[in-house]
């Protein structure tokens, strides 16, 4: 069994050639943060590693897209109605778990996975939306529905 009295790690190890010292204070770990973010942004830490800039470009095409299709009229969406009696978080959460269990079975599994993200989005805004709602404490409720956005 290997026992190591004293733990190394990345971070201390810069922290010892940043300000020359053997121990790191613990009250100086945001130290750390502050020269880290002071630095330019290292390049793996970017969205292009993963292509997550270029797949976000195509989740706000793909969602763009849902606005002119056949669930709406005018300004007025499906989903506007379904809030409204009080159910689009539900509805939301159920079509991400009904698109992540049909995932890769209907030969569609790239629309399937923009389907997710997108009602991961929209479960997130009425999420939102109601812990609003219940901390303003305004009269308003997470069932009012906004037509004129």
């Amino acid at each position: 069994m290997i026992f190591y009295s004293t733990m190394v790690n990345s971070w201390s190890l810069l922290y010892d050639e940043l300000y020359g010292e053997d121990t790191m204070p613990i009250a100086d770990l945001d130290a750390l943060d502050r020269v880290f973010n002071e630095t330019e942004e290292p390049e793996q830490l970017s969205m292009d590693k993963y292509s997550e800039k270029k797949i976000l470009d195509e989740v706000g095409s793909y969602i763009s897209s849902t606005y002119q299709g056949h669930y709406s009229v005018g300004n007025v969406q499906t989903l506007d109605l379904i809030d409204s009696v009080g159910d689009a978080e539900a509805f939301c959460r159920s079509n991400v778990l009904k698109y992540a269990s049909r995932y890769d079975r209907k030969g569609t599994s790239r629309k399937d996975i923009l389907k997710i993200i997108h009602y991961g989005i929209l479960l997130l805004h009425f999420n939102d939306k109601t812990a609003r709602a219940q901390a303003n404490e305004t009269g308003a409720t997470a069932f009012s529905v906004d037509y004129d956005k």
